[in-house]
């Protein structure tokens, strides 16, 4: 009888935990048990795993071979464990030196000629895999993602042949070194593109300098889109912790590219997504558009279309920059610290307030219109604006606007400013440090509290007022919270009445 251990990573969420990969070859019938709680994507491993061997031109052995994926309480999905497998298997019956086997890891799928397809969640495994100071060995595909952990040793392996020259000591394996493509900021579509619409250019910048919630309305076509597809241009680049974090998640669903390395985030799904692809789900808890959008831009445009119950959802991972999803077997934790943007029209035909009488809507379809959101979601907005229709002598004779990169440096600057005083941007900020940093002059709480006793503010409103103030104030570079400061936040937060 022989038996091999060869060490592996599966995933529950953003963790990577270790498994063994326990492989016994006994007398008797040839057959091949793989038990452990596999999925069916593991248990189909078995006719991968033998096509590969073979195919290399190893022997398959004839014999009972039972794989054990431990622990046995941890559910494993995904083709990871087939390069493990395979390992396992020809170390048990001899046919590749095991004693260099136990300082490493290995994850890869294989292919029926024996090469190694990419996986899902290969920065994950590297930086779980970076604690145990055992080399990671992974496809070539993942190895540029898997190095971005840093402290990992990192070896590319083309195919099962390669993997075993290394470990027979004939070919070694390179190492892989992190070399990304670097914080390229400014990418994508520039501000100067959107003409006119002064006040929303002003909004959105506010909106990025202090990381706050943004809501947009008008009729369309008046540049609610083009707006927020230039947002992500206006933000800084992400630091390292932030950029490792953002590249996790997005390793976990197999969608990260290397070349947008310290980039944003920008995702913009359709109204018609339901709760599970907002907010995570699924059988095997996956990351929903919240989570892929950490640190970056959430863009949910014509949003009373959405169903009131996934914007709902959007409630709490607002507030706690994360979200917990449970199911019967599994529970995973994802970050979603996101900016939130939002564009909707005034009514359902997207004309109410025109001056040429185009809206054809009752002042019933209106208000229902406009109750498919709901007051706590709104109350968590803090900015909005309204982005009216231009005239077509407006269009023709407006400049084009200040470009991305001049909105950028004031943005940094008034960054910076939060940075060096909280760590965190304004948005983040707690009720105590709140009343400790935004704290207006006496004119200015004369007038925030003339505005509470007439828009009947909640005390949520009232603090994002005073932080919105706060960021319009770190623009301007002044220390001192004052009247025209607050007056601003006042009014982006008057736009939400009828």
């Amino acid at each position: 009888m022989s038996l091999a251990l060869i060490h592996t990573r599966a995933l529950s969420g953003l963790n990577a935990p270790h498994v063994t990969v326990e492989v016994h070859l006994a007398n008797g019938l040839p057959a091949f048990n793989l038990v452990g709680l596999p999925d069916t994507e593991v248990r189909e491993a078995r006719d991968r795993v033998r096509a590969a061997i073979v195919t290399s031109n190893f022997e398959f052995p004839q014999r009972r071979i039972t794989v054990n994926l431990a622990p046995a309480d941890l559910p494993k999905e995904g083709g990871r464990f087939d390069l493990p497998i395979a390992l396992g298997i020809l170390a048990a019956s001899g046919q590749i030196d095991a004693t260099a086997i136990d300082r490493h890891e290995f994850i890869g799928e294989l292919s029926l000629n024996g090469g190694l397809r990419a996986v899902r969640g290969a920065l994950a495994v590297a930086l779980a895999s970076a604690a145990s100071a055992r080399d990671l060995v992974v496809p070539t595909e993942n190895a540029e993602e898997a190095a971005l952990a840093g402290r990992a040793r990192v070896l590319p392996a083309p195919d099962l042949l390669a993997v075993c020259a290394h470990l027979n000591g004939r070919s070694p394996l390179p190492v892989q070194r992190a070399d990304p493509a670097g914080a390229v900021v400014g990418c994508g579509p520039d501000l100067s593109e959107v003409k006119g619409q002064a006040q929303a250019r002003r909004a959105l910048e506010v909106a990025a300098a202090g990381q706050h919630s943004l809501l947009m309305f008008g009729p369309p076509g008046t540049g609610k889109s083009m707006l927020a597809q230039r947002l992500p241009g206006l933000l800084p680049p992400l630091d390292e912790a932030e950029a490792i974090e953002s590249a996790a998640v997005h390793s976990l669903e197999g969608c990260f590219d290397v070349r947008r390395w310290k980039q944003r985030p920008y995702r913009a799904p359709h109204h018609s997504a339901s709760a599970p692809a907002l907010v995570g789900g699924g059988a095997c808890p996956r990351p929903g558009e919240i989570s892929l959008a950490h640190h970056g831009v959430l863009f949910l445009d014509e949003l009373p279309e959405f169903d009131r119950r996934v914007l709902e959802a959007l409630r709490e991972p607002l507030e706690t920059g994360a979200i917990t999803v449970s199911r019967a077997r599994r529970r995973a934790e994802y970050p979603a610290r996101f900016q939130l943007v939002a564009a909707m029209n005034p009514c359902p035909c997207g004309h109410a307030g025109s001056r040429d009488g185009r809206c054809t809507c009752t002042a019933e379809q209106v208000a229902r219109y406009r109750r498919k959101l709901s007051g706590p979601l709104l109350d968590r907005m803090d900015v909005v604006i309204e982005v009216p229709l231009l005239g077509a002598a407006d269009m023709q004779d407006l400049p084009a606007g200040e470009p991305s990169a001049v909105v950028r440096e004031r943005v940094i600057r008034a960054w910076q400013v939060q940075q060096a005083r909280q760590a965190m941007a304004n948005s983040r900020l707690a009720p105590a440090a709140v009343d400790r940093l935004c704290a207006p002059d006496a004119t200015g709480r004369k007038l925030l509290a003339q505005a509470i006793e007439r828009l009947r503010l909640s005390a949520r409103a009232y603090h994002r007022i005073l932080k919105v103030a706060r960021t319009i104030a770190d623009l301007a570079g002044t220390h001192q919270i004052g009247a025209t400061h607050v007056a601003e936040a006042i009014q982006y937060r008057r736009n939400l009445e009828p």
